[in-house]
């Protein structure tokens, strides 16, 4: 037995190492930009993006600082250290506060952020004297007593002992060490937007996903950052970079990116800028007929052919653009060119043509994300034909008002299409596509309440955002409202996550991409990016020894209390745990390609020590193969 369960520990702890626990959250924060440093004896706490680490002079080790691992909250605004309190004192935008000390353990004080005043609360700036923190904030000034952890008093201007004589505010460590924190390396992105997000060949690839922000093109691949080329941009395009709105991915060749801008098409080879595309050298035009810093380009989709569908919004005459070997193809529809809002250009195309896929049937889709024509388009690049569905009416015959435009587009694993909008998500079954007027199915999730009522799936929710998970089900991020994981079958909401109850990072969730190998489930928000592992992944074609296996394993009862992991199944593989003696302990199907054991017996009691068979069948009841799992207590 003791042989045994060593074989097995050297033989899984590559896994146990690759694989994160399920229900772990990550952060993956911007420490790029340096605002604050505060030295605290060996140590200096450096605010930099708005995040928070730690630099330990004499070994030159860094800690970095998130909401996953023991922060209250995002968007740092100020740090001040107190020799005499020992503390850091960390203020957040909301008016939230930490005091984190030397070894890395983090009080909360809560009261500045819940206390509903009618003054600003916003903290302007902080003075330390002693073990008091002088917070100087929009209504007054607020006392923090550091040591005791509690707010020791609070001051309005016209309060009788209202601080005067408080000390000038101190940034000598900034002068003294900013040389040195400029050439330290605390990883994570450049940036903390994530508006755009997709994840191919097991790295993730990410923008800002919009106008303005200004965020390069960020890869994460391997636990580390690649960082697209910024500098020297500007000068050859003649245009401010914009960072990118969106971009695709050439299918022969990773490293080959075309990203669409606020003011033009960007070509991009091993993170290296390579040319520029616009007005002057394709079909691409400027909103006005002028402005070189408009040349909206809002989509960009590869096909398997090689070539580049573009999305040209509020633009004069042209919408859709083909590009292939330097060839550019200028395709109009008059469905594309309805934007009526200028009388120099009474018929531009719409205004925010967006997320372009292509689904399983060779059918690409966008949507218009925009209040002027929400709308979302069916397109064959075979035949160039176009569909627009530009009215929105459920399987009720209920019209429904989509005023904020089409958010995204996605097709589930039954090759329906997902229709996310400002008041919810819809489907448009694959059946019904070929319809001038479809209906679109709002699902309806009975209340179970003893009535025959039901609720519209998520209905009223805006939603921003979705993906397809390995099990089939659907992850929606919100404006506002965090994160829905509902069941495949649509009926059950598996999950909430929201700042309050969850590591997530802001209720703000821009973009959501899925690892479909691990499970892990990244969400871009306004404020950075954080993933949650889930316990789904992508199903296999087939089962066998090679690559069914369980994680952790041998498993330690007394050390650990989460979940075992068997991987490597076929979709909804149906998996029975036995015992040495052969008795039935626990069953289940798999989500995806993945089935998790909580190590109890049916009647919820933990197993004994031993080792136990994991057996494995095909959902259609093929045999499929056995792996075991050591339990020691």
């Amino acid at each position: 037995m003791k042989k045994f369960v060593i074989t097995l520990l050297l033989a899984f702890s590559c896994w146990q190492i690759a694989f994160s626990q399920i229900g772990t959250w990550k952060a993956y924060m911007a420490y790029h930009d340096v605002q604050q440093i505060q030295k605290a004896g060996d140590e200096l706490f450096v605010m930099a993006s708005n995040s928070l680490y730690q630099y330990h002079l004499n070994d030159q080790s860094i800690h970095t600082y998130d909401k996953t691992n023991g922060l209250s909250d995002t968007y740092i605004t100020h740090i001040k250290w107190s020799s005499a309190a020992q503390r850091l004192i960390v203020v957040y935008q909301n008016s939230n506060i930490d005091l984190v000390e030397l070894d890395g353990d983090i009080i909360n004080i809560s009261d500045l952020y819940t206390k509903v005043i009618t003054g600003d609360k916003t903290v302007k700036s902080i003075r330390i004297d002693g073990i008091y923190a002088y917070l100087i904030c929009g209504f007054g000034i607020v006392k923090v007593n550091m040591e005791r952890a509690e707010i020791a008093d609070s001051y309005t201007p016209n309060h009788p002992e209202y601080p005067t004589d408080l000390p000038e505010e101190d940034n000598s460590d900034y002068d003294k060490y900013i040389d040195l924190v400029n050439n330290l390396e605390p990883g994570g992105p450049e940036h903390n937007y994530f508006g755009y997000m997709k994840f191919l060949n097991n790295r993730l690839y990410t923008c800002n996903g919009d106008y303005a922000h200004g965020t390069p093109i960020q890869i994460y691949k391997d636990h580390d950052w690649e960082i697209y080329q910024v500098d020297n941009i500007s000068q050859q395009t003649g245009v401010s970079y914009q960072g990118s709105f969106c971009f695709d991915i050439d299918p022969t060749n990773e490293n080959h990116i075309f990203a669409g801008s606020r003011n033009g098409l960007y070509e991009y080879l091993d993170g290296k800028f390579v040319k520029y595309y616009a007005n002057h050298n394709s079909p691409i035009e400027c909103f006005d007929g002028a402005n070189k810093e408009y040349q909206i380009v809002s989509g960009v989709k590869f096909d398997q052919e090689g070539n580049v569908w573009i999305l040209n919004s509020s633009a004069p005459t042209t919408a859709l653009v083909k590009f292939n070997n330097g060839t550019f193809t200028k395709l109009n529809h008059s469905e594309l060119m309805k934007l009526n809002t200028s009388s120099s250009f009474p018929n531009r195309s719409n205004a925010e043509l967006s997320q372009m896929i292509i689904d399983s049937q060779g059918l690409m889709w966008f949507v218009n994300n925009n209040w002027t024509i929400p709308a979302y388009y069916q397109y064959y690049p075979e035949t160039d034909d176009i569909k627009a569905y530009e009215t929105f009416m459920n399987q009720d015959g209920l019209k429904l008002e989509v005023g904020g435009g089409v958010k995204c587009i996605v097709e589930d694993l039954n090759n329906n299409l997902w229709v996310c909008t400002n008041i919810g998500p819809f489907i448009l079954e694959r059946s019904d596509i070929n319809n001038d007027n479809p209906a679109l199915i709002q699902v309806k999730v009975p209340r179970n309440d003893g009535t025959d009522y039901a609720d519209y799936l998520l209905s009223g929710l805006d939603i921003t955002s979705m993906a397809i998970d390995g099990a089939g089900r659907k992850w929606f991020g919100t404006n506002g409202q965090g994160v829905y994981l509902i069941s495949a079958d649509n009926m059950t909401q598996l999950q909430h996550f929201t700042t309050e109850n969850s590591k997530l990072l802001s209720n703000i969730v821009l973009s959501i991409a899925i690892n479909p190998k691990s499970g892990e489930v990244f969400f871009g928000t306004d404020q950075g990016l954080c993933s949650y592992t889930s316990d789904a992944v992508e199903p296999a074609e087939s089962m066998d020894k090679d690559h069914v296996y369980a994680y952790p394993n041998p498993v330690d009862f007394e050390n650990y209390s989460g979940v075992i992991t068997v991987t490597g199944l076929t979709f909804n593989a149906d998996v029975k745990i036995t015992n040495a003696a052969g008795f039935l302990i626990a069953e289940g199907r798999s989500n995806g390609g993945l089935f998790t054991w909580d190590g109890k017996d049916k009647k919820g009691n933990r197993v004994a020590s031993g080792i136990y068979n994991v057996i494995t069948a095909t959902q259609d009841g093929k045999k499929g193969t056995v792996c075991k799992i050591a339990i020691i207590k």
